[in-house]
């Protein structure tokens, strides 16, 4: 059977909720559930009246320590699943960005990188993050395939982002974090949408919500699907959801088969 899994950064979930999310994943009716950006605690998560009106989902929830803040939600269905809140260290985990599910022949990772843009400091606690993280990849990989979700908070290349000239150098567009990208698939790991679709255009997942920038398509491609490179001919579907709003994100899809 193949595996069906969305990821969206939901900026807000409670306002999500009462708009495209329950929508969303009625329609698609997917076995793996992951949403960042949530600003909620798991009891503010679980309260939700959404959740009586879909599949029965299991959910594992990193909130950050500053509420309505941050935070990742994943949803499960139809087993039960080993998770892990967290990184193990911190100064991340205060900000409640990563949770990682074990289903015994592969893990999850549902992730929410640092925004580097509000000034110096956050710039370089965004890199600290970067640094950490990418070898946390490293070891959880070793010990059985990983795919990673989530916002990055960085276009790759500039296929990904929509004025690539004078967007050169802001943070989610920097030449130090395009690099880090290079490092993720250079120890092993492939984003999924790319590898079937290398040279297709104008498809981005983040647009600002000024300035008519999604109805114009100014946008970034800034959320991923990658895959441990072993496991990338399992990929049958990578696709970004662009007409679901709800968010200044949209969803992601992914479908993996022989799992």
């Amino acid at each position: 059977m193949p595996l069906k899994i969305v990821s969206w950064n939901v900026n807000g979930i409670r306002a999500c909720a009462r708009q495209e999310l329950e929508q969303f994943l009625r329609a698609e009716d997917p076995d793996i559930v992951c949403l960042q950006e949530i600003k909620a605690t798991y009891e503010q998560c679980r309260g939700l009246e959404i959740w009586q009106n879909l599949p029965k989902y299991d959910l594992a929830c990193h909130s950050a320590v500053r509420p309505g803040y941050s935070g990742v939600l994943t949803l499960i269905k139809h087993q039960s699943v080993r998770c892990r809140i967290g990184c193990g260290e911190p100064r991340f985990d205060a900000e409640g960005r990563v949770v990682v599910s074990d289903f015994g022949t592969f893990c999850l990772a549902n992730l929410y990188f640092p925004n580097g843009g509000s000034g110096p400091l956050r710039h370089d606690f965004k890199m600290q993050f970067l640094i950490y993280i990418l070898e946390f990849f490293s070891a959880l990989d070793k010990e059985k395939p990983l795919l990673m979700t989530g916002d990055f908070n960085i276009a790759h290349k500039p296929i990904d982002i929509h004025d690539p000239i004078r967007l050169n150098g802001m943070s989610g567009f920097m030449p130090v974090e395009r690099e880090w990208m290079d490092l993720l698939i250079a120890r092993g790991f492939v984003d999924t949408f790319r590898y079937l679709n290398p040279s297709l255009r104008d498809q981005y997942s983040w647009w600002s919500y000024r300035q008519g920038a999604r109805r114009r398509n100014k946008g970034w491609r800034i959320d991923y699907f990658f895959i441990s490179e072993r496991w990338k001919g399992k990929v049958l579907r990578s696709v970004m959801y662009r007409d679901v709003k709800g968010s200044d994100h949209c969803p992601l899809g992914l479908t993996l088969t022989n799992v």
